[in-house]
């Protein structure tokens, strides 16, 4: 990018064909009339609608859209990549940045944004590419950005483990027992050992837990450790079967069952598909 604040490429085309890649560079990606197209955010693996929007901030953190099923002729997308920083001690840490330095944070793992919020700034997009000014195409981007920022609705798409992110949480209960699950993840996870690191009972646990995070204790784990599994079967040429052991799944059926039903995929097409299309930029 060289001195360039913003790179924008606003396309029509009529397919994807671009593999799996990641950069250092932060990334908005819009994406419309391409219904079908398969999104792939580090373990995340969704096929999108007519609209899609996607914040990611993370350079490890591998992104592609496929072709899939989609046969529109007419698909837009407007890629736009952007590296300054959000640091406390620059401009965007003083108090009217703050929604966006929080949302940059979270889109650390990819950001999707609901429908709602693609509409509210549509305008500002279709004709970001066509703002001659450097300065002006910059103070739209920001309005793009502090808008999608107040947002309701937006959802990370990678796992916490496999996007390589710190555990975070609002609870000092809740996150105790978020980093001993983090870092014994490979081992048995009882819930009354968790109730007690969190000096809870552990009914009353469950549903604290449940409360605070929308889950339920058992989906927390299984994602946590599918989440070191994917990263394990992506950056190491482990056997799926050692893989499966490591992160704490007790036979290879299993793991194989509920990967499949989560992932949509096998373990090893899971593994196939980043291997062959993987690149950095």
């Amino acid at each position: 990018m060289g001195k360039d604040v913003l790179y924008i490429a606003d396309r029509r085309k009529k397919e994807f064909t671009y593999p799996i890649h990641n950069h250092e560079v932060f990334e908005l990606n819009f994406v419309e009339h391409a219904a079908g197209v398969r999104r792939i955010v580090g373990d995340s693996s969704e096929v999108i609608g007519d609209y899609d929007l996607v914040l990611i901030t993370s350079p490890q953190l591998e992104h592609v859209w496929e072709q899939n099923t989609c046969t529109s002729e007419d698909i837009r997308e407007i890629t736009i990549q952007f590296d300054f920083g959000m640091s406390e001690d620059s401009l965007f840490g003083r108090n009217p940045f703050f929604s966006v330095r929080k949302m940059m944070n979270e889109a650390r793992k990819g950001l999707c944004f609901p429908l709602s919020a693609i509409m509210g700034v549509y305008k500002e997009l279709d004709t970001l590419s066509s703002i001659k000014d450097g300065f002006y195409a910059v103070m739209q981007f920001m309005t793009i950005l502090y808008e999608l920022s107040r947002c309701e609705g937006a959802r990370t798409l990678a796992s916490s483990s496999f996007a390589k992110i710190a555990v975070e949480d609002d609870s000092r209960r809740i996150l105790k027992v978020k980093n001993f699950i983090n870092e014994n993840y490979m081992d048995e996870l009882r819930l009354a050992q968790l109730a007690e690191i969190a000096g809870m009972s552990a009914s009353a646990f469950s549903r604290f837990f449940k409360l605070h995070t929308g889950r339920n204790l058992s989906d927390y784990i299984i994602d946590i450790r599918l989440g070191y599994a994917t990263r394990k079967l992506v950056d190491t040429s482990r056997s799926i079967s050692e893989i499966s052991f490591e992160c704490g799944f007790n036979n290879l059926s299993n793991f194989n069952r509920i990967f499949k039903k989560k992932k949509g995929c096998s373990p090893s097409e899971f593994r196939e598909n980043y291997h062959k299309t993987r690149i950095i930029v």
